[in-house]
């Protein structure tokens, strides 16, 4: 019988081959050190976090979010809904909160589920991954579980802006939320107290539709991580985590710069900090090999 128990939405960016599919594999490395069982829902769906804001209009967008959770209703009955992916949790977080507040939204919802002879109550929490890490667990049993200690490695938070706003840790500050520099102590690490840029959006979509914006978003979070003289970014966002990678070839053509920041999830440094391999803790699947990490991790 595992600690705790969970309905778990991957998402559809932790699939196989897909942009976090890493995240996926260092939070089920981290899970097991922990006992936590992710009971996935069965025929999910995605969250439309993207497409659902295209035109399709309000219902259809929640309905698809709504369906997770009906899912989730008959499958994995009276346990709270995880997300790893801050999108995925936004968007399901947010369709939870929209159908308890209209009921006419409710009622709109439940008729479209009942084409494929669903029913959604919305009743159960909605909760990001790191929640469920501090609020279930803290700081000392996470600590508890450290068998390689993260020494002399520098870390900036960058926390972003989807897990911030506007739900948001509880008791968390939204200008400086402190929970990813706390858990980056957990494990050992450094980490940077002074990084002005720990919640500013990366650009999300906008690095496919208007890149120029993006990308100066993004210099300004790698740039703010070199100043304070970190080894590498830790984020809780498949999106933040993407786009703070792969395009600094891109604005070090335009910039004239020569980034090379390693950016990783915290998952990773917790199953490298659990004595977790280095591919057990998904670095093979990193675009820029966080070096000082990938040490510890190969010991």
């Amino acid at each position: 019988m595992a600690k705790k128990e969970y309905s778990f939405y991957p998402g559809c960016s932790s699939q196989k081959a897909a942009s976090s599919s890493n995240y996926q594999v260092s939070v089920d490395s981290m899970c097991n050190e922990l006992d936590i069982q992710l009971n996935t829902i069965p025929d999910w769906n995605c969250c439309s976090a993207s497409i659902g804001y295209a035109g399709g209009g309000e219902l259809p967008r929640i309905a698809l979010s709504a369906r997770n959770l009906a899912l989730s209703e008959q499958a994995n009955p009276g346990q709270d809904v995880v997300a790893t992916c801050a999108a995925c949790w936004l968007a399901t977080k947010e369709t939870k909160e929209r159908l308890h507040e209209d009921d006419g939204l409710m009622e709109e919802t439940n008729q479209a589920l009942s084409a494929a002879g669903l029913n959604v109550k919305a009743d159960q929490k909605v909760r990001h991954m790191v929640e469920v890490l501090i609020e279930d667990f803290g700081y000392d049993e996470l600590g508890k579980h450290v068998k390689k200690p993260l020494d002399g490695i520098k870390i900036a938070g960058y926390v972003g802006c989807q897990t911030n706003r506007p739900f948001g840790i509880d008791g968390e500050s939204f200008e400086n939320p402190k929970y990813l520099d706390k858990l980056v102590e957990t494990m050992g690490a450094e980490p940077i107290e002074k990084y002005e840029k720990k919640v500013q959006c990366c650009g999300g979509a906008l690095a496919f539709s208007e890149p120029e914006k993006s990308q100066a978003m993004i210099k300004d979070i790698i740039e703010a991580a070199y100043d304070g003289g970190a080894d590498m970014i830790a984020t809780p966002c498949p999106v933040c985590q993407m786009n703070v990678e792969v395009y600094q070839n891109h604005i070090n053509k335009k910039y004239n710069t020569k980034f090379k920041m390693p950016v990783v999830y915290y998952s990773q440094l917790m199953s490298v900090a659990y004595g977790k391999n280095y591919k057990e803790s998904g670095l093979n699947g990193q675009v820029i090999t966080p070096e000082k990490l990938s040490i510890i991790a190969k010991k």
